[in-house]
Protein backbone atom coordinates (compact mmCIF):
# COMPACT_ATOMS: atom_id res chain seq x y z
CA UNK A 1 0.00 0.00 0.00
CA UNK A 2 1.27 3.77 -0.26
CA UNK A 3 2.55 5.36 1.97
CA UNK A 4 0.21 8.20 1.75
CA UNK A 5 -3.16 6.37 1.54
CA UNK A 6 -2.11 4.57 4.51
CA UNK A 7 -1.58 7.61 6.68
CA UNK A 8 -4.50 9.00 4.93
CA UNK A 9 -6.84 6.67 6.32
CA UNK A 10 -5.36 6.35 9.55
CA UNK A 11 -5.89 10.19 9.70
CA UNK A 12 -9.64 10.05 8.22
CA UNK A 13 -10.36 7.10 10.95
CA UNK A 14 -9.24 9.33 14.18
CA UNK A 15 -10.85 12.37 12.90
CA UNK A 16 -14.18 10.07 12.38
CA UNK A 17 -13.69 8.63 15.50
CA UNK A 18 -13.35 12.18 17.02
CA UNK A 19 -16.64 13.58 15.37
CA UNK A 20 -19.15 10.15 15.90
CA UNK A 21 -17.97 9.79 19.40
CA UNK A 22 -15.80 12.45 20.67
CA UNK A 23 -12.60 11.43 22.79
CA UNK A 24 -13.56 7.49 23.51
CA UNK A 25 -13.96 7.48 19.36
CA UNK A 26 -10.76 9.31 19.41
CA UNK A 27 -9.18 6.31 21.62
CA UNK A 28 -10.38 3.71 19.55
CA UNK A 29 -9.38 5.17 16.53
CA UNK A 30 -5.73 5.31 17.63
CA UNK A 31 -5.95 1.75 18.90
CA UNK A 32 -6.67 0.45 15.55
CA UNK A 33 -3.88 2.66 14.00
CA UNK A 34 -1.12 1.51 16.34
CA UNK A 35 -2.53 -2.10 16.15
CA UNK A 36 -2.43 -1.94 12.34
CA UNK A 37 1.36 -0.57 12.73
CA UNK A 38 2.44 -3.22 15.15
CA UNK A 39 0.80 -6.24 12.13
CA UNK A 40 3.18 -4.58 9.73
CA UNK A 41 6.17 -4.44 11.77
CA UNK A 42 5.51 -8.03 12.47
CA UNK A 43 5.20 -9.30 9.25
CA UNK A 44 8.69 -7.25 8.48
CA UNK A 45 10.22 -9.07 11.14
CA UNK A 46 9.21 -12.75 10.48
CA UNK A 47 10.11 -12.38 7.08
CA UNK A 48 13.46 -10.43 8.35
CA UNK A 49 13.67 -13.92 10.54
CA UNK A 50 12.98 -16.35 7.72
CA UNK A 51 15.54 -14.39 5.61
CA UNK A 52 17.91 -14.85 8.35
CA UNK A 53 18.10 -18.09 8.48
CA UNK A 54 19.65 -19.01 4.93
CA UNK A 55 22.99 -17.76 2.92
CA UNK A 56 23.10 -14.32 1.67
CA UNK A 57 22.00 -13.99 -2.29
CA UNK A 58 21.18 -18.05 -2.26
CA UNK A 59 17.80 -19.61 -3.62
CA UNK A 60 16.86 -22.79 -4.22
CA UNK A 61 16.36 -22.63 -8.28
CA UNK A 62 16.48 -19.32 -9.94
CA UNK A 63 14.76 -20.24 -12.89
CA UNK A 64 11.78 -21.03 -10.44
CA UNK A 65 12.19 -17.47 -8.66
CA UNK A 66 12.55 -15.45 -12.37
CA UNK A 67 8.80 -17.30 -13.41
CA UNK A 68 7.34 -15.79 -9.94
CA UNK A 69 8.86 -12.58 -10.27
CA UNK A 70 6.73 -9.62 -11.45
CA UNK A 71 7.02 -5.49 -11.88
CA UNK A 72 5.90 -3.46 -9.13
CA UNK A 73 6.68 -6.06 -6.61
CA UNK A 74 8.09 -4.85 -3.33
CA UNK A 75 11.55 -5.76 -1.60
CA UNK A 76 9.63 -7.48 1.08
CA UNK A 77 7.80 -9.66 -1.17
CA UNK A 78 10.67 -10.55 -2.97
CA UNK A 79 12.68 -11.80 0.54
CA UNK A 80 10.05 -13.41 1.55
CA UNK A 81 9.52 -15.06 -1.92
CA UNK A 82 13.35 -16.11 -2.12
CA UNK A 83 13.85 -16.55 1.96
CA UNK A 84 17.20 -14.46 1.91
CA UNK A 85 18.27 -11.93 1.25
CA UNK A 86 19.84 -10.08 -1.87
CA UNK A 87 23.53 -10.00 -2.71
CA UNK A 88 24.14 -6.29 -3.62
CA UNK A 89 25.76 -5.94 -6.74
CA UNK A 90 25.01 -1.97 -7.92
CA UNK A 91 23.94 1.06 -6.28
CA UNK A 92 22.77 2.59 -9.18
CA UNK A 93 20.53 1.35 -10.62
CA UNK A 94 19.49 -0.37 -7.20
CA UNK A 95 20.44 -4.56 -7.97
CA UNK A 96 20.34 -7.30 -5.89
CA UNK A 97 21.45 -10.64 -6.97
CA UNK A 98 20.53 -14.64 -6.00
CA UNK A 99 22.07 -17.24 -6.96
CA UNK A 100 21.00 -21.15 -7.55
CA UNK A 101 23.65 -24.22 -6.91
CA UNK A 102 23.68 -24.59 -10.92
CA UNK A 103 25.43 -21.29 -11.13
CA UNK A 104 22.28 -19.29 -12.41
CA UNK A 105 21.59 -16.14 -10.80
CA UNK A 106 18.61 -13.60 -11.26
CA UNK A 107 19.50 -9.86 -10.90
CA UNK A 108 16.15 -7.58 -10.09
CA UNK A 109 16.72 -3.68 -10.00
CA UNK A 110 14.56 -1.73 -7.68
CA UNK A 111 13.59 2.06 -8.23
CA UNK A 112 11.77 3.17 -4.56
CA UNK A 113 11.83 -0.37 -3.22
CA UNK A 114 9.65 -1.92 -6.20
CA UNK A 115 10.64 -4.04 -8.50
CA UNK A 116 11.64 -1.96 -12.09
CA UNK A 117 12.89 -5.48 -13.74
CA UNK A 118 14.93 -8.44 -13.47
CA UNK A 119 17.46 -10.40 -15.33
CA UNK A 120 18.10 -14.42 -15.71
CA UNK A 121 21.60 -15.43 -16.57
CA UNK A 122 22.62 -19.41 -16.28
CA UNK A 123 25.82 -20.51 -17.09
CA UNK A 124 27.78 -21.63 -20.14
Amino acid sequence: MNAWIGWSLAAAALVAGYVGYGWRGLVLALSVVVFWLLLQFSRALRVMRLAAAAPVGHVPSAVMLHAQLRAGMSLMEIVKLTRSLGRKVRDVPETFAWRDESGAEVEIEFDAGRCKGWRLTRPA
